[in-house]
């Protein structure tokens, strides 16, 4: 077989497998069938087995036994075990015994339900049923609309679609509403945080439009492994369901091997290590030298793109150039995207590069092999990334490619952490106050709401109704609240964190611009600012112009060898107090915080060498979230004692040649960042336009390391040697500074308040964002800023300034508990990213805080 000799292969290579830290195998599994307790028409048998299914799988005739008996039911078992045909196989045994009833399939993104409704159609035209499938979203015409909406069957969308163009619309779908039999859930554990509790309150207001018509759907669910699949279903929807699982997997699976590898460390003073992406290019080309269809995940869009060009330039120069492979992400344009799935299924691609968007459950076939370069931050990620490769009953492999980062780092010195810790859990909160305001009013935008009406599993809500109506938002007359205001509210409702802004791509070579690809508005100072190397499919083109408000950048093919990384830093600008609290000198407060994100200048870096040729200066807006937060700021006796201590560090004395230092360190770098070559003006504040930034000077090797006391040593002249110094502009030096703030009891203590925050907010770690600053530029003294990133917040800021107190328990206890010895992923950080006392003086921290309140 292809794959055992590309795997025996890497076992030859002793450079491979000298930094192979863990290789696992697992067995493989035969097929358990069962057979499910209901009887399925001649026509529908037929049209299974001209499919090539004659037998279902243990957890697929569980799954249609339990629908049958007219449970919910939610199936969460391995990538690739055939959870579509769960839901598949009663929805459509259904609409055959009963042809009014309707069907509606939601799915996360777009990509999935185009992929569903090709496999639903490709079933039913194998036994020529008398069934409809149509899909409604963004991309269906809107000259075909109407008849989407007339036809029976099944009705495949997406929550954004449901939320704002089905729902306020229902009397246009009565025939699906008053007929609804089945909703269909697929990909769930995509339905967590802030978008979750968005998406089940759509849900509340879906089933109080099927109980005005008169129907009450049964819901089937799928998940990828997370550690609560049956209490997410449950929290989404409110109400039971039966739990399918892995240990009632009946899908055959082969024998995989997951090897864990650690690139060759290449700098023993700073303990880099070599390239992940030339590691995962070469594993890549293993594989595909012995014909394996290969896929490769890569962590960010630009890193997509070096990699397939990497990939592309290995296999050229061995002679193959021939072999197809591919990138895949988001910005390709949707039509590309259906290509790339199409040839993957058919095996004419053999490799692709992908970020995580085909993570999801997307059919891109049976692939043998799958490369992972860099932990994908995410155990239940990893697994998903991983379980892309493997047909049934067929060897296959992964390999995930540690990167330099100390998360990555510690995976590879406690392997267990990811083989035998559980997938994280999915967390969501539909009764968030503020979620739930925005859709209570799009809820009686589309139907008044009784008084004493319970909304979902929330009750009934008539305070809330009547502050809206306090508000002009509502009025209340014969027992009804009735929606007052202008135009249909949920279409100012978006169910997602993001800006749905985009920024079209035009190549102008031709005679005519031509639309390439689009990207997100927030990713443009990173990837298509003036003068950037912007890549797609491998092709790098040079963005000649980019106009900001019109929102089109004007690109075109270039030739060259390098590419370009922009710096961007966000900083806190402003805190804003709704509430505070001051207790044993810690001063606790919620309310608005301003966070400005500023791209300053980018670098022009070789190929393959990782040189930097060049800079540039970026001129963009900044852009501002204006968001909640919740902080904490060190009052001056607290400070004080906590210095004296030794829990927190006092700033540093540069000592008496500092300023001249600073200076000549300055002029030696032309008053750029050595970075990002952002321009900055002098520390008089003249000879540089208004609005430049103000650059600062860093220490390479930490100004602490060199011991100096002033009055008993001379150590700061060492400390300040030109060659120590650097110059910085503020983003840059953040991130070079970020890894000595975390060396700190300030930082232990916002590492654990971002693990808590989560779990007590029932939201996804993505929503939050944790700032540790020793002396805030806003506060001056040492602060903790907890902000969400979603503009205005939905109401985390202040149910943390509630829990404060528990919060602060709850930290201590995870600390004190945990087992580890100098810190870790669960407390406070990997080793390499603190240092080695950090737990202890966190711990010592928290205690002092937790005395005080």
């Amino acid at each position: 077989m292809p794959i055992s000799a590309a795997l025996n292969n890497l076992r030859l290579n002793r450079d491979f497998v000298r930094q192979v830290v863990a290789w696992q195998r697992f067995a493989s599994r035969p097929a358990v069938f069962a057979v499910p307790d209901v009887i399925l028409p001649a026509s529908f048998q037929l049209a299974l087995h001209r499919r090539g299914i004659d037998q279902f799988f243990t957890h697929q005739a569980a799954a249609i036994t339990a629908v049958a008996q007219h449970h919910n039911v939610i199936i969460a078992t391995a990538t690739a075990s055939g959870k579509s045909l769960c839901y598949t196989v009663p929805v459509l045994q259904r609409l055959l015994a009963r042809p009014s009833a309707r069907a509606l399939y939601l799915f996360p993104t777009k990509a999935l339900s185009h992929d569903q409704t090709a496999e639903t159609n490709a079933i039913i035209a194998a036994g020529n049923l008398p069934i409809a499938v149509n899909s409604y979203d963004g991309d269906t015409p809107r000259g075909q609309r109407s008849k989407v909406r007339a036809a029976g069957g099944i009705l495949i969308s997406n929550p954004d679609m449901l939320h704002a163009g089905i729902l306020p619309y229902h009397t246009g779908w009565r025939d699906l509403f008053s007929n609804l039999e089945f909703v269909v859930l697929d990909e769930i554990h995509a339905y967590r945080g802030i978008f979750g509790s968005h998406v089940a309150n759509v849900l509340r207001r879906l089933c109080r439009i099927c109980h005005f018509y008169g129907s009450d759907p049964q819901f089937i669910c799928a998940s990828a492994t997370i550690a609560n699949p049956r209490e997410h279903a449950e929290r989404l929807v409110e109400a039971p369901f039966v739990l399918i699982d892995e240990s009632q997997n009946g899908a055959p699976t082969g024998e995989k091997q997951f090897i864990l590898y650690n690139p060759p460390i290449i700098d023993e003073e700073l303990g880099l290590r070599a390239s992940t992406m030339i590691a995962g290019r070469d594993t890549a080309v293993t594989f595909l030298a012995e014909d394996v269809q290969t896929i490769l995940f890569a962590r960010t869009r630009q890193s997509v793109e070096l990699l397939l060009t990497y990939l592309r330039d290995e296999l050229a120069y061995r002679g193959w150039a021939d072999t197809a492979v591919t990138g895949y992400r988001g910005g390709y344009l949707p039509l590309e995207r259906r290509e790339i799935e199409h040839n993957l299924r058919t095996g004419q691609l053999r490799g692709v590069v992908a970020t995580n968007a085909l993570e999801l459950g997307i059919d891109i076939g049976e692939l043998d092999a799958a490369v992972i370069a860099g932990y994908p931050g995410s155990i239940a990620s990893t697994w998903q990334q991983a379980g892309r490769a493997g047909r049934r009953a067929e060897q296959s492999a992964a390999v995930l490619i540690a990167g330099n980062s100390p998360l990555d780092q510690y995976i590879c010195q406690h392997p267990r952490y990811l083989f035998g810790r559980s997938p994280e859990h999915a967390l969501t909160n539909p009764d968030n106050e503020r979620i739930m305001v925005k859709h209570l009013q799009c809820a009686a935008y589309e139907l008044p709401f009784q008084k004493g009406e319970a909304y979902g599993g929330f009750g009934p809500v008539d305070p809330l109704l009547e502050l809206m109506e306090e508000a002009g938002v509502l009025h209340e007359t014969r027992q009804q609240y009735h929606y007052l205001g202008e135009g249909v509210p949920a279409g100012g409702v978006s169910l997602r964190t993001g800006s749905d802004e985009t920024v079209l791509i035009h190549d102008t070579s031709g005679s005519t611009p031509e639309i390439i690809g689009e990207i997100d508005l927030e990713s443009v100072p990173l990837l298509l600012y003036e003068e950037a190397i912007y890549m797609h499919l491998g092709q790098t083109y040079l963005v000649e112009s980019l106009d900001w408000n019109g929102r089109i950048a004007y690109v075109r093919p270039v030739d060259v060898d390098y590419y370009t990384r922009a710096s961007v830093g966000s900083s806190i600008r402003a805190l804003r107090p709704e509430a505070e609290q001051e207790a044993g000198g810690l001063l606790r407060a919620w309310g608005d915080v301003s966070v400005v994100t500023q791209a300053t200048g980018y670098r022009k870096i070789k190929r393959y060498t990782f040189e930097t040729l060049g800079f540039g200066e970026i001129d963009l807006p900044e852009m501002t979230l204006e968001t909640s937060g919740y902080w904490l700021v060190f009052g001056e006796s607290l400070t004080e004692q906590l210095y004296d201590a030794g829990i927190l560090l006092r700033p540093n004395d540069y000592g008496s040649n500092w300023k001249t230092q600073r200076l000549r360190a300055l002029d030696r770098d032309n008053h750029q960042c050595r970075m990002c070559g952002a321009s900055g003006q002098d520390p008089s504040g003249f000879g540089k336009p208004e609005g430049s930034i103000t650059l600062h000077v860093h220490h390479i090797r930490p100004f602490r390391e060199f011991n100096y006391i002033p009055g008993q040593n001379e150590n700061h002249q060492a400390a300040n040697q030109l060659d120590n110094l650097i110059t910085l502009c503020p983003s840059c030096h953040r991130q070079a500074e970020a890894g000595q703030q975390t060396r700190s009891a300030l930082g232990g203590l916002a590492y654990v308040l971002g693990n808590l925050a989560p779990l007590y907010l029932m939201c996804d770690p993505s929503d939050i964002q944790v700032s540790a600053e020793s002396r805030s530029p806003v506060t001056k003294a040492p602060t903790v800023v907890v902000y969400e990133r979603v503009a205005a917040g939905v109401g985390f800021s202040q149910r943390l300034f509630e829990l404060h107190d528990t919060l602060l328990a709850a930290a201590l206890e995870l600390v004190s508990d945990c087992r580890c010895r100098d810190g870790c992923p669960a407390c406070v950080g990997p080793p390499g990213e603190i240092g080695p006392d950090t737990k202890q003086v966190t711990r010592q921290l928290l205690g002092i805080l937790n005395a005080g309140v």
